[in-house]
Parts: structure tokens; sequence; C-alpha cells
């Protein structure tokens, strides 16, 4: 039972990444920047941040202590293409995360602040990246639950 309770969380966590992700490049457009989407961003942005360390930890756990054991994943090629495409999910989000961060402080102190539209235009181009390298995750994971990479080379 608690393999079951930690593969959920751990879907349920990635369903939220990924809906963080998809509600940021919606608010991340140069025509509807105000000040009220950079507080919004901000808002995604830290709760993307507090689902990235609970994927960590409950993917932990369940290496370590879930049924299969951590010589399913450890041995397995598609699960570290899974902590690969996560690990370049993270660097890729370490631009626009501070970014937005930048552009709460500048609004707290001036409320007339509004970002420039390039750079809306370069975070919006890096979060596409984003989306589309978090996409692989589901594929990697799959794969692992089919046995592929398991045990190769």
């Amino acid at each position: 039972m608690t393999d079951l309770a930690l593969a959920i969380v751990h879907h349920l966590i990635v369903f939220g990444i990924a809906a963080v992700l998809a509600a940021e490049l919606a608010l991340m457009r140069p025509a509807a920047m105000s000040s009220q989407t950079v507080r919004l961003l901000g808002r995604f942005d830290a709760a993307y941040g507090l689902l990235a360390l609970a994927i960590l930890a409950v993917g932990f756990i369940r290496v370590w202590y879930g049924a299969k054991g951590p010589d399913f994943y450890l041995h397995n090629h598609a699960f570290w293409g899974k902590i690969a495409a996560f690990a370049v999910v993270g660097l890729i989000s370490i631009k626009p995360t501070i970014r937005i961060a930048a552009w709460k402080k500048r609004l707290k102190a001036d409320a007339a602040f509004m970002p420039a539209l390039d750079e809306v235009g370069t975070l919006r181009r890096l979060l596409l990246i984003e989306i589309h390298v978090f996409a692989l995750i589901p594929i990697f994971a799959a794969m692992m639950a089919r046995g592929v990479g398991y045990g190769v080379g």
C-alpha cells in the first residue's frame, strides 16, 4: 500500500508541475504583462519550486523504499534519462526564476514597473523549451514501467 500511495503522490506532483508550467506560459505574454501578472508569475514560480522539491523527496523515497527497490531504478537507463531531463528542466528554469524575482522586487519599489517586452519574449521561449524537455519525463517513466532500459549495458 505504501508503494501505491507513493506512486499516487508522485504522479499528482508531476501533474501539478505541468499545470504550473502551463500557467506560467499562459501568463508570460508580452501583450498581457501587468503588475498583477508579475505577482501571479511570482506565486506560480514559488509553487513550481516547492513542487520540484516535493517531487525530488517523493522520488527519492520511491527509489529507496518503493516496491521495486533501488536496484531497479539505479540500473535502468530510462530512469537516468528521466533524471537527466528533470535536471535540464531545472537548469532551464533558473533564468526565468531569477528574472521573475527581480521583476517582483522592482515592482515593489516602483508600482509602474513593467518588464521589457523583449525580455518577456525571451523568457516565454525558455518556458516553451522547458515544457518540451519536461515532456520527456513521462516518456522515460513509461519506458521504465515496461522495463525498457533495465540491465542494459
